[in-house]
């Protein structure tokens, strides 16, 4: 204590607590890259504080918009997974790797939006290419709009997922048929959650393997 001169663990007694004051909180990286056009809304709070996070437009955004790449770390197994997320896989130098977002820091706002459950929700398309993966928008998306991301045909098959597609015009050619895999499809044998493509299981069991 400067006050009295005595060196002592924990408050002072004669003079008190020190004022404590706080660094300013920084936004984390992915937080940084949001567009301006862009918001996050918290969706939920989940134990722990944990928030779930969804990607509003603010303005009209014009159908064939494009964003990306997506930024996240090379790795053969997920360190993080969340089932309102697109799991995402690259092809590089003849190897196949996940877009592995462990936290903020390490991807951009691209991490924060959540995929498309149905043909009618989906916003945009995730698609591969030259080793980047990019979401455009398949439709115009309105004002307080949630964006939401499904794969394109080809990369659908690449990840082992079925397709969702949009038919909304008459001029869009409607995309091949892909064969779909029955609901509950996949189940892990350690916690016996269901998954509906062995690409989901498959990164979901990467993490039971890291904790044992």
């Amino acid at each position: 204590c400067e006050d009295c001169g005595k060196s002592l663990i924990g408050e002072c007694r004669l003079h008190g607590p020190l004022i404590r004051a706080k660094d300013r909180v920084i936004p984390s990286r992915a937080r940084l890259t949001l567009p301006h056009y862009l918001t996050l809304r918290v969706l939920e709070l989940r134990a722990g504080n944990q928030q779930i996070l969804g990607v509003f437009a603010k303005k009209v955004i014009q159908k064939r918009t494009q964003f990306g790449p997506y930024v996240g770390q090379l790795s053969t197994k997920l360190t993080r997974y969340d089932e309102s997320r697109l799991v995402l896989q690259v092809l590089k130098d003849g190897g196949k790797y996940f877009l592995d977002t462990p936290n903020e820091d390490c991807g951009n706002w691209m991490m924060f939006v959540r995929l498309a459950r149905n043909q009618e929700e989906q916003t945009l398309v995730a698609y591969q290419h030259r080793g980047e993966v990019y979401f455009t928008t398949v439709k115009p998306i309105e004002p307080h709009t949630e964006l939401k991301v499904w794969y394109a045909a080809d990369y659908a098959k690449f990840m082992e997922a079925s397709a969702v597609f949009i038919k909304e015009e008459s001029d869009v050619c409607p995309l091949p048929p892909v064969a779909k895999e029955p609901v509950d499809a996949w189940i892990c044998s350690s916690c016996r959650s269901t998954f509906a493509t062995f690409a989901l299981l498959e990164s979901h069991q990467c993490i039971h393997k890291d904790r044992v």
